[in-house]
């Protein structure tokens, strides 16, 4: 299969960088210029240009990040004991507590999406081990949505990107999903439920994220961005249009579309579907069209071939992209999407491993989890694009997710900067409900150029036994009938060669670990491609070169791994030197919190990263590096050189590098010169001085990379260092910055554990951290403790032109300030936030009187027939005569409403009334025609009652919203 490029296109215009600036000096804030020790800055220090917003696919959407309210904890409302309160617990929209469109929310938290409430959390000895020791529990989001009466008509439908875990949705107090699976996407047709204008909607939410679906660290609640789509009534499904390039044999390239409809017309309608394929200057380079015929509540699919000639192809080097643009047109309106697609064949083979566009690549992978420092899996796009990056300067070309489908953006960053991606299933069931998620996995994702293969499990027990053959037969079979263009595979730990193993089944094995059975699988199956899917298991703590089990300390040496893995050196070994292994996924490219693999209490994160929970580069970095970079020179050094104490003893050294040969000087005078082994480097031992410590990287006699690591004196002064001196003013981009402490020099000083507090002004501060895993600060706070002399900050901007100033401060150190320009950009388009306030939705209404009826008559106990259930904004039918009918309604409760008073607002009533609070008269209308009504509502007050006399031949009613505020 093929797919194509879009031109080398860094997410950070103008930011590429020369990945040999790990040797360059980086320019000092509020401190002198400073050399850098070799590798530990690098890429933390971007400069220049801006993240570029990512495209959007559907123009119906806009985001529902705003006027979220969010409470911790569950609410149990009392389980109903009367005849009337049982009865109407079983109807629609009558959902009670929480979930209650009345419900008093007026005192919970308001939150912006995307919100992970665990990563606020303290981390307590009782909690979940794997889940980081940070409690989960439970919590509700309640939102309040206005939409517009022109909506009518429309199809109006929810995107949720992901919640954690187990969610149930209501709107407008009914059920509309129960979602168990804290990964995949949740689309809720809103159209049946919607109410228009004044009449408000609104979206409750209970999130119990005790649910666990995997061993790390989860997250909880809605921690994926949510949007609203408002679309023409016949138009395309979500995730609706296949678009995947194919190349025939007879090596002419085409894109089959095929375009899924649906309608919520009440007639037939006809729908024409126009496709454009746009090359990477936004030229129209293909044309198809098509038609469909859709029955009213119906669908249809419509299926289009584009021929394409001589497409650029999206590699690795250059993923050029192009667009599937989709244009509907029906009656009622059109739709569109439009769709990034990339021109490339994919091969894996049996002897020679893996091939892209017919080109051998060996796979450079890491597995990733979704968290970050700071934020939990709250990850915005912004700084998802930075982690990313920070897996390029490393080398990487390939990415496992694991275990479990990411984020949107996630799969459109590495499609523009050139990634491949096993996209892996998260729930190994192929029941209905999990297989329904399997089935989004792929029908969200298959478009994109990046993914080279589907898993559909990780590490599974029943992966050796006839159940797990027939489980893995039948989701590879769904996965091939949704996207024939991609092979299958499963991450195995074992049961290879029992008589019956899901290896049987797939169309690549995928061996994590177990790298000493690789030849004899081979041998074995030599018609079966293969891949490592999960290696090394290696453990570092970052800026720490012995180990200290007691202290909870691993060195960063490479010398400490996991009983089932191996070193970061010892498992490439294993993977380069066999071409049939098409590459390799080390677990894992960040640190992440929970699994904190060796250990317990009190560590809350794992030591396995190429990176820390920052980014901050380990010893792997550079290890990884010299494995994997090949188009330039790199070359590293470990450890660092500020060892005070230590002076005469010998200090074991790590040297690794890309070039012929490697040459140490301490000092201006050369220790040694050496062949590289560029799998697993190069070692030295020297006796330890203060001073200048240089790894020089020679190519045909020539230096070409140069490492310098120079001995520091005592810190003096802070220095902040942000990812980009410029940002974008939309409230949502992200610039991680770096703190760390200088020398009178303005030299790092990596021993340095001070803690430090800052300011911040234009921006705000969505979380801090520094790569400890045995640390239990607050990652919200505005301090935070450098760790092995780095830590760092998380901004966000905010909207519009201007400055972001940062201070930092630390006790006994000169404070550092920095200044990001905040430049005027646009905001992506959010769904208004409806004003907070309380709404009387539902009345009682009596059957008509000729004569006004005593306006403290009720209904009868458990009637639920002679009077009507109504809604604000129903009028009453016009009648001959006089006529007069009474409203009954409690009144919302709300607190401040309940202690003070207030007022009721009634947007219309048409005819006289007569208002009673509690049975006592408090306002009257006395002009029939439709007209506003403000009435006082004092303290402790429980029930409304309206009398609304009718003019004959004219309607009648409440026929606006009521509105309950409190005074002032």
């Amino acid at each position: 299969m093929t797919f194509m490029p879009l031109g080398r296109r860094a997410l950070l215009t103008g930011t590429a960088g020369s990945l040999a600036a790990a040797t360059l000096p980086v320019r000092a804030i509020a401190a002198p210029r400073p050399t850098e020790p070799s590798g530990l800055l690098h890429g933390l220090g971007r400069r220049d240009g801006l993240f570029e917003r990512l495209p959007v696919e559907d123009p119906s959407r806009t985001l529902l990040a705003r006027g979220w309210l969010f409470h911790e904890g569950d609410i149990t409302p009392p389980a109903p004991v009367t005849h009337d309160d049982t009865y109407s617990n079983a109807k629609a929209g009558n959902a009670r507590g929480a979930a209650a469109m009345d419900y008093d929310d007026s005192d919970w938290a308001a939150v912006t999406l995307p919100h992970d409430w665990a990563s606020a959390q303290g981390f307590v000895e009782t909690a979940n081990v794997a889940q980081g020791y940070r409690p989960r529990g439970i919590g509700w989001y309640r939102r309040t949505l206005r939409l517009d009466p022109a909506d009518r008509g429309k199809r109006l439908e929810l995107h949720f990107g992901a919640i954690a875990t187990a969610a149930t949705i209501w709107i407008n107090g009914s059920i509309v999903a129960r979602n168990f699976s804290g990964y995949n996407a949740i689309d809720i047709d809103l159209t049946p439920f919607a109410r228009f204008g004044d009449e408000l909607n609104v979206i409750a939410i209970r999130v119990d994220a005790n649910a666990m679906e995997g061993w790390w660290y989860e997250g909880a609640g809605l921690y994926r961005q949510v949007w609203l789509s408002k679309r023409a009534p016949v138009s395309i499904t979500t995730d609706g249009v296949h678009c995947d390039p194919r190349l025939g044999s007879d090596g002419r390239w085409s894109v089959p579309v095929t375009v899924a409809l649906n309608s919520i017309a009440r007639e037939m309608a006809a729908a024409n579907v126009l496709v454009d394929l746009l090359d990477p200057a936004g030229k129209v380079v293909a044309s198809a069209r098509g038609q469909a015929q859709l029955p009213p509540l119906g669908e249809a699919e419509v299926a289009l071939s584009l021929p394409v000639a001589d497409p650029q192809l999206w590699s690795i080097e250059t993923p050029t992209l192009y667009t599937v643009r989709v244009i509907t047109d029906a009656p009622g309106g059109g739709d569109e999407r439009r769709i990034a697609i990339g021109f490339r064949t994919i091969r894996f083979d049996a002897s020679q491993g893996f091939f892209l566009n017919d080109k051998a690549v060996k796979l450079k992978g890491v597995c990733l989890h979704q968290d970050h420092a700071g934020v939990g899996v709250a990850v915005p796009d912004a700084l998802l694009a930075w982690r990313l990056q920070r897996m390029k300067d490393t080398g990487v070309n390939a990415i496992r997710c694991s275990h479990n489908a990411q984020a949107e953006a996630f799969y459109q960053l590495c499609d523009r900067m050139g990634f491949v991606v096993m996209d892996e299933n998260r729930v190994f069931n192929p029941a209905p409900e999990n297989m329904a998620q399997l089935e989004w996995l792929v029908r969200a994702h298959r478009n994109h150029p990046s993914i080279i293969l589907w898993s559909v499990f990780n590490e599974e027990p029943m992966q050796g036994t006839e159940a797990g053959v027939e489980m893995v037969r039948r989701m590879a079979a769904q996965v091939h009938a949704l996207d024939d263009s991609r092979p299958v595979t499963a991450a195995m730990n074992g049961s290879f060669y029992d008589p019956k193993n899901v290896s049987s089944v797939v169309d690549v094995m995928g061996f994590n670990y177990y790298q000493g059975d690789y030849d004899k699988f081979h041998a074995l199956n030599p018609a079966k491609p293969s891949t490592s899917s999960e290696d090394t298991s290696a453990f570092m703590t970052r800026g720490a070169y012995t180990t200290d089990k007691a202290a909870h300390v691993l060195s960063s040496m490479d010398d400490e791994a996991a009983p089932w893995g191996a070193t970061h050196r010892d498992a490439w070994a294993e993977i380069a030197k066999r071409r049939f292994i098409a590459g390799g996924f080390v677990w894992t490219g960040f640190d992440y919190h929970g699994e904190p693999t060796p250990f317990t209490w009190p560590t809350i994160a794992s030591f396995f990263g190429i990176l820390d929970l920052c980014g901050f580069p380990k010893t792997a970095y550079d290890i990884h590096r010299a494995h994997w970079i090949d188009d330039q020179a790199v070359v590293g050094v470990a450890p660092h050189w500020t060892w005070p104490g230590k002076e005469g003893q010998p200090m074991p050294l790590l040297v690794t590098s890309n070039a012929e040969r490697v040459r140490l000087v301490l000092n201006g005078r050369m220790i040694g010169e050496q062949a590289v082994d560029r799998i697993m480097g190069n070692r030295f031992t020297v006796a330890y001085a203060p001073g200048r410590l240089e790894a020089i990287a020679l190519r045909g006699g020539r230096e070409v990379a140069r490492a310098v690591h120079e001995t520091a004196g005592p810190a003096v002064a802070l220095r902040l260092t942000p990812a980009r001196r410029q940002m974008l003013g939309d409230n949502e981009d992200v610039v991680p910055v770096t703190i760390d402490a200088v020398d009178a020099k303005g030299r790092h000083v990596p021993t340095e554990n001070r803690t430090t507090r800052f300011t911040i002004d234009g921006a705000t501060l969505i979380g801090v951290g520094n790569g400890d895993p045995n640390s239990h600060e607050s990652e919200k706070a505005p301090q935070r403790s450098l760790f092995n002399g780095l830590a760092q900050m998380l901004v966000q901007a905010g909207e519009g032109r201007g400055k972001v100033t940062i201070v930092a401060s630390a006790d006994g150190l000169r404070a550092a300030r920095l200044v990001i320009d905040r430049l005027a950009a646009t905001p992506r388009a959010q769904v208004a936030v409806t004003p907070p306030g309380a709404f009387i939705l539902g009345w009682r209404r009596s059957r008509s009187f000729a004569t006004a009826p005593d306006p403290g008559m009720t209904p009868p106990v458990n009637d639920n027939n002679s009077w009507d259930f109504t809604r604000s904004g129903t009028p009453a039918a016009p009648e001959a005569g006089p006529s007069f009918r009474l409203y009954r309604a409690a009144l919302p409760v709300r607190r401040r409403v309940v202690a003070e008073g207030g007022t009721l607002s009634f947007a219309q009533i048409e005819g006289r009334a007569t208002v009673y609070v509690d049975g006592r008269q408090v306002a009257a209308k006395t002009d029939p025609a439709a007209g506003t009504l403000v009435v006082p509502v004092p303290a402790g007050a429980k029930g409304v009652a309206v009398l609304v006399a009718a003019v004959p031949g004219a309607r009648s009613g409440i026929t606006g919203a009521v509105r309950l505020a409190p005074k002032g």
